[in-house]
């Protein structure tokens, strides 16, 4: 029996593009659910691959409504295999009931996951690269080290809260807290060179 599979992530988005190109698969019956592809519990999708027998065949309209990553949908496709079901995705043409359209599975998710690899290999050495030329990641600080001594100062007197400290230089109290924290182990703020 050929079971379709429908998601999207948001309540504004629709399954109806979806739903047309899986009924025209051939499938009788389909799950639909809306939740983040980022999310860990998809409880539709849960449901819809414990009911799947022996023989049966999951389709999707497109590869990245079943999985979030490649891990996690070859951890979904060794489910299916391990149950003796087999797998279509309409718009990559993926069909795991053939040895050709596991091995194009299998091909493509390794493909994917070099390419995230060299990515992150390529960010990290451009990372390294503008920190040896001095250069930091992460946000601006809200205060100068100056501002932040002053606050540690002001807060060291006992004679203002964090919200006065926080109002005087049009900051947040949640800022004020991260300075003082980052006092206790930084230098240039405790007042040292």
């Amino acid at each position: 029996m050929l079971i379709g599979y429908a998601r999207v992530s948001t309540e504004q988005q629709e399954t109806e593009a979806q739903h047309p190109a899986i009924k025209k698969a051939g499938c009788k019956r389909i799950y639909e659910e809306t939740v983040s592809g980022g999310t860990l519990e998809r409880p539709v999708l849960e449901k819809c691959l414990e009911r799947l027998e022996e023989g049966d065949t999951l389709v999707v309209w497109r590869l990245d409504r079943l999985g979030r990553s490649i891990r996690d949908l070859l951890q979904i496709m060794d489910r299916l295999e391990r149950r003796r079901t087999h797998f279509i995705s309409l718009t990559e043409k993926f069909d795991t009931s053939s040895a050709a359209g596991r091995l194009v599975f299998h091909f493509f998710a390794a493909l994917t996951q070099f390419e995230r690899e060299l990515i992150r290999e390529r960010t990290m050495a451009g990372l390294s690269s503008a920190r040896a030329r001095g250069r930091l990641g992460g946000r601006k600080r809200i205060l100068s080290v100056q501002q932040a001594k002053v606050a540690k100062t002001m807060w060291d007197s006992r004679d203002h809260t964090r919200a006065d400290i926080a109002s005087h230089f049009n900051v947040s109290p949640a800022t004020i807290d991260r300075i003082l924290r980052a006092a206790r182990t930084a230098p240039e703020i405790r007042g040292g060179k």
